[in-house]
């Protein structure tokens, strides 16, 4: 496998783990911010310079020069590819703007020794390869906020159940999946429980409750970086996908459709802001995994675009609706608020950010919403209208909150509700990238088509005709050994061509 210049991934790694450590000694909260927000930017810098390195290499896979697993245990846990060389940039990046944005009304409600912990295992989950080391990892991410909810004297006991239920299936069904014989299919009971371990994980409806109950007892910013990253559908794509018959993809692809319709239309009831975020992320959740099912090149590059679409604009649109909660209190969004002419600029990064989450033309979801309409029509025609439903109905609720946050009446409020600059600057960020990956989104565009296309090969390296086991972990060495295919003149006009018109209309 070829190696990376630098050891980017071990230091992304270790930076924030470090500082959790340092930072969980301090008492200030307002020097603790600060040591984070020093250690996550490190973090997020680290995992830059690893997706340009893993760039410039033209592999569909790299792992860290000087690796010190390699040299102490002979094996490499931590590696780059397709998949994941954009996600860790992005998953760094939503820790380190929470970190920035989080205001002094909240800083001693927020664990930023928890925070750094939660990005140092979420960036490991992202660059593991070997199924135990995901699994273990996926297990070990439940504990912070596990941990907040038990130090704040909240309810644990729904999350606590559904998490112990989703990793104990993890554990159960790979064990069966390893124990079947060579050559031979994944047993149906180990598909079923890695199945629902997804879909449970991922708050698929009926198992959703959790999700629901995290917003309502832990702080926002905690509950927004545990869902946000979408590391069921990472589970989804490393442990399900290369082994999954045909008749497991298709029902998480009815059931995950149901899930956005459903969970759309919850979002247009709601009274409580909170809970309008977890059913608006909900339903944008689900149609990343409506994408990841279909199978088809067209399909999963649109469900991987969005995946990154998605994260970055909802947890912009979080971390809004977490300021305004800062100034007002939990917000209901029974009655009219009002609060546009104290704060304009929180106004327009909350419509920027909730019209990028839908698709809407200029923004980075625009084009991997059209590709997911269209693997989906490709495929099956009434999912594409179910597709075109959901967003429609999201793009009601968001214009419905906006409505009831900051228009509707004149408020009179005591003290100043002007937005601070750190909030500014993290919110801006994210909005800068919505808007320019909606300008320029070929190279983004050609990223997620290149890991959408080696995961195809992948899985039909390892299953064959029928659904039959050819290989057992063919999906791991295809993406150490395969060199990323070069693209032909003819090609590059084909895949360039349809997105111009799509631009251009």
């Amino acid at each position: 496998m070829i190696e990376l210049h630098l050891p980017w991934l071990q230091i992304a790694i270790a930076a924030p783990l470090l500082g959790a450590l340092w930072v969980a000694r301090l008492r200030d909260p307002e020097v603790a911010q600060r040591q984070a927000m020093f250690f996550s930017g490190l973090a997020l810098a680290c995992a830059v310079g690893a997706w340009l390195d893993f760039s410039a290499l033209d592999q569909f896979a790299a792992h860290d020069r000087w690796s010190l697993p390699w040299r102490l245990a002979g094996f490499e846990p931590l590696v780059i590819d397709e998949l994941s060389a954009p996600l860790l940039p992005m998953a760094a990046l939503l820790y380190f703007v929470t970190s920035v944005a989080t205001l002094r009304t909240k800083v001693r409600r927020f664990s930023f020794g928890w925070l750094l912990a939660s990005e140092a295992i979420l960036l490991a989950t992202l660059s593991c390869r070997t199924p135990w080391g995901i699994i273990s990892l996926l297990a070990l991410g439940v504990a912070p906020p596990l941990w907040e909810l038990h130090a704040r004297r909240r309810p644990l006991r729904v999350f606590a159940i559904h998490m112990g239920a989703f990793v104990a299936m993890l554990i159960v069904g790979w064990r069966l999946v390893e124990r079947a014989a060579p050559g031979s299919p994944a047993p149906i009971l180990a598909i079923a429980l890695l199945l629902a371990a997804v879909l449970l994980r991922s708050g698929i409806v009926p198992m959703h409750c959790w999700m629901t109950d995290l917003f309502e007892h832990a702080t926002f910013g905690t509950a927004l970086l545990f869902v946000t990253p979408m590391v069921g559908v990472y589970a989804a794509v490393r442990l399900l996908l290369p082994i999954a018959p045909d008749w497991a993809l298709h029902s998480i692809a009815v059931i995950s459709l149901v899930t956005a319709v459903y969970a759309a239309g919850m979002a247009l009831v709601q009274r409580e802001a909170r809970r309008f975020f977890c059913y608006l992320f909900l339903s944008h959740s689900s149609l990343v995994l409506v994408g990841l099912e279909i199978a088809t090149p067209i399909g999963l590059t649109g469900a991987f675009c969005l995946w990154i679409s998605v994260g970055l604009a909802l947890t912009g649109f979080g971390l809004t609706l977490r300021a305004i909660e800062a100034r007002k209190g939990r917000l209901l969004l029974s009655e009219f608020h009002g609060l546009y002419e104290h704060t304009p600029t929180l106004a327009a990064f909350f419509l920027i950010t909730g019209l990028a989450s839908i698709g809407f033309p200029g923004t980075i979801g625009f084009v991997g919403a059209e590709l997911l309409v269209e693997g989906a029509v490709d495929a099956y025609p009434l999912v594409g209208m179910a597709v075109v439903l959901a967003a429609a109905l999201n793009g009601i609720a968001v214009l419905q909150a906006y409505l009831r946050v900051f228009t509707g009446k004149r408020y009179f409020p005591s003290v100043s509700l002007q937005s601070r600059g750190p909030e500014r600057m993290a919110v801006l960020t994210l909005t800068l990238l919505i808007l320019g990956g909606g300008i320029f989104p070929q190279p983004g565009l050609t990223s997620r088509h290149h890991a959408a296309s080696a995961i195809i090969d992948a899985r039909r390296a390892t299953l064959g005709p029928g659904g039959s086991p050819i290989e057992q972990h063919a999906w791991f060495r295809f993406h150490d050994t395969a060199p990323r295919p070069a693209a032909t003149d003819a090609e590059k006009l084909a895949h360039r061509a349809p997105l111009a018109s799509t631009i251009d209309e």
